[in-house]
């Protein structure tokens, strides 16, 4: 009965949210586990395995290309291949702003980096969640512009098989099996991918093979399981270009380069437990253990030396949460705790043709983080929505300087206290009003996040204050959107030395970053389809750091003011599927003081046709960059701009065979 309940009232409140989806998503209703984000967040898109597992990818971070608001760095060296970011903050790696999930389990590294999205392959991804902003409660460590978490297949008795052969010698192979038992389910996937690269010396191997085991007893009163993940890569790095040289020979790759290249190995293992402990009360809890293992030499340039960075990181920890739903249907409470504990080595040496000369770092570091959350679900008029909601987080550390024998501590930060608040308020049955106003914070990383000399005092977190306003409508079936206004701004932000051996940090200032998004999905026909989104952002330092005043007021490095995307699909027989889509950035300047140019603006069009050859086979083009658009990465290495041409035309064909 309680049920049935629910789902009358989710029907009733519909136009209470304000999630966009876009492709076909499947929801099984229950009024068990712990709150959706979907249910409680304001500025949520997901993005289905439909419009996922035939994208012309290479890594899984391009897929966030559909994600709206979402800004990619196609960096293009190697392992270090590229990452995303949102809300004005950019992808340098100085300042990472986005929380990574799998499947729920925290896949930062210690810096904020997301090397762990490597480790998911397209046609394993179930869905792919982003949430935008800061007034999600339930994560604390990195999530300061909003997270996105990857979904994989769970469940199901299936099997999927892709084979992919592309232009600059991509070899691709995907296997996904589902097998669902009365009581028992189990799924297994295996990825691998060969890539001649689009660059001279820029080859790539890697593989990933994962399981998920999963027991529900005949009572379904808790379900019980486990995921284990392993990822392997080699790639060579290509290195970076004079401009000149990047606009009239983008495929070449300097000899400095030559012995350039990275070795990545990564696993995840975690234990996954939902039950009901009463009719009103709610457990889910996780428990985890992430290793990354990463060596990559490079040389940016001929005034620099190669440098071997060695990275070992094993970070485990567990979330847990309490949901409880006292019979009123107005009411949700819910309360978590989670601590993150990190066992980190960097080591950085100078080389030669990865012959070790000089040790110029050598850091073992502790970093635990402990966190508790508490929010609340209240309705109070079937139009009305309101989440209060509140967070504390703790850091506890100490590094020791194998260079020189000594040992620091952590910053006291003290407790970290974040309030947060979101509305959503629905007076017509077409729109859905929202806001929220919500409080994140930044932290050192790496040595940053310790009391090395000359700092001896105990620094301050920086805070970030986030609102937003918007309007989730939708006046038919085929249409809805969404129109928002944010804003976010930091205080005392500092960002990574990406080229210091010392691993510290600098400080940015007092930050404001605000902009405007807009969202379309039209289904104005059974076999056609639309979408449409388009962000403006605005980011600047208001008070800068005293040792750059002319950075006041100029803006943020790296942070394109426009961006935006478009596709559209045409099913034009039963069996051809043709589609078509664009995205597209901005330019942006290099450095805090912005007096070397703007540049890596670009838009590309893409061409994609499906054919269903039989129930169980599907074929598939690709054709990406149908202009044969030039693109880049840029950087300033204070002496001169360094570019990363992208990827021109290129053509991908694929089968997936069902079985």
């Amino acid at each position: 009965m309680s049920l049935f309940c629910w789902q009358a009232r989710a029907e009733t409140r519909e136009a209470a949210d304000s999630t966009l989806t876009l492709g076909t998503v499947t929801v099984s209703a229950t009024a068990s586990g712990p709150l959706p984000s979907t249910r409680v967040l304001s500025s949520v898109d997901v993005l289905a395995a439909d419009i996922l597992e035939k994208q012309p990818v290479t890594y899984s971070w391009e897929l966030f290309n559909r994600a709206p608001g979402v800004m990619l760095t196609p960096f293009g060296q190697g392992t270090t291949s590229g990452k995303l970011s949102m809300r004005g903050f950019n992808g340098e790696g100085e300042i990472n702003a986005v929380k990574l999930l799998i499947d729920g389990i925290p896949s930062n590294s210690n810096d904020g980096n997301m090397p762990y999205l490597d480790m998911v392959f397209p046609l394993e991804i179930e869905r792919i969640e982003v949430v935008r902003g800061t007034n999600d409660a339930r994560y604390g460590l990195h999530n300061i512009a909003g997270n996105a978490n990857l979904v994989t297949r769970s469940g199901g008795d299936y099997g999927r098989a892709r084979l992919r052969y592309g232009s600059y010698g991509l070899r691709e192979g995907q296997l996904a099996k589902g097998v669902e038992g009365s009581n028992w389910s189990q799924n297994y996937f295996v990825g691998y991918q060969q890539s001649d690269g689009y660059r001279d010396h820029a080859d790539s191997d890697r593989y990933v093979l994962s399981g998920k085991w999963f027991f529900t007893p005949d009572q379904g009163d808790y379900r019980i399981g486990l995921i284990a993940r392993h990822y392997e890569a080699q790639a060579e790095e290509a290195g970076y270009l004079s401009r000149d040289d990047a606009r009239h020979h983008p495929r070449r790759s300097y000899s400095l380069s030559a012995s350039d290249e990275g070795e990545r190995s990564m696993s995840q293992l975690s234990l996954h437990l939902d039950a009901a402990l009463s009719a009103a009360l709610d457990l889910s809890a996780k428990a985890y253990l992430n290793r990354y293992d990463d060596d990559r030499w490079v040389r940016f340039s001929l005034a620099q030396s190669q440098q071997q960075r060695t990275t070992d990181e094993t970070s485990y920890g567990a979330l847990t949460s309490l949901t409880y739903r006292p019979g009123l249907d107005w009411l949700t409470l819910e309360g978590g705790l989670d601590v993150e504990r990190q066992r980190n080595s960097s080591k950085r040496y100078l080389t030669v043709s990865q012959v070790k000369q000089s040790q110029t770092r050598d850091q073992r570091f502790d970093f635990d983080v402990y966190g508790a959350y508490a929010q609340a679900v209240i309705e109070p008029l079937p139009a009305l929505k309101i989440i209060p909601a509140y967070r504390v987080d703790h850091i506890e550390g100490e590094l020791r300087d194998g260079l020189t024998g000594n040992d620091y501590e952590v910053n006291d930060y003290g407790l970290i206290r974040q309030p947060k608040i979101s509305l959503v308020y629905a007076p017509w049955r077409v729109a859905s009003l929202y806001a929220n106003w919500g409080r994140t914070f930044q932290v050192g990383t790496g040595a940053s996040a310790y009391k090395v000399p000359p700092r001896t005092a105990d620094l301050s977190p920086s805070i970030n204050d986030g609102w937003e306003t918007g309007i989730k409508f939708q006046p038919t079936d085929w249409l809805d959107g969404r129109i928002a206004y944010w804003e976010q701004v930091a205080s005392d932000e500092v960002r990574r030395r990406l080229n210091d051996p010392s691993g510290d940090s600098e400080n940015l200032g007092k930050t404001r970053r605000r902009g405007y998004d807009l969202q379309l999905n039209l289904h104005a026909r059974e076999d056609a389809s639309f979408w449409l989104a388009y962000s403006r952002q605005f980011s600047r330092i208001e008070t800068p750091d005293p040792s750059l005043p002319a950075s006041r007021g100029k803006q943020i490095d790296h942070v394109p003011a426009h961006l935006y995307s478009a596709g559209a699909t045409w099913d034009a027989t039963p069996r051809l599927q043709l589609s078509g889509w664009l995205n597209g950035q901005s330019d942006y300047y290099l450095e805090r003081e912005n007096n070397q140019g703007r540049y890596g603006g670009f838009t590309l069009v893409n061409l994609g046709a499906t054919y269903r050859l039989s129930d169980r086979i599907e074929l598939d083009l690709q054709l990406k960059n149908v202009a044969d658009r030039y693109y880049e990465y840029v950087w300033h290495d204070g002496a001169q701009s360094l570019h990363a041409p992208g990827e021109r035309r290129s053509l991908y064909a694929g089968v997936t065979v069902e079985f």
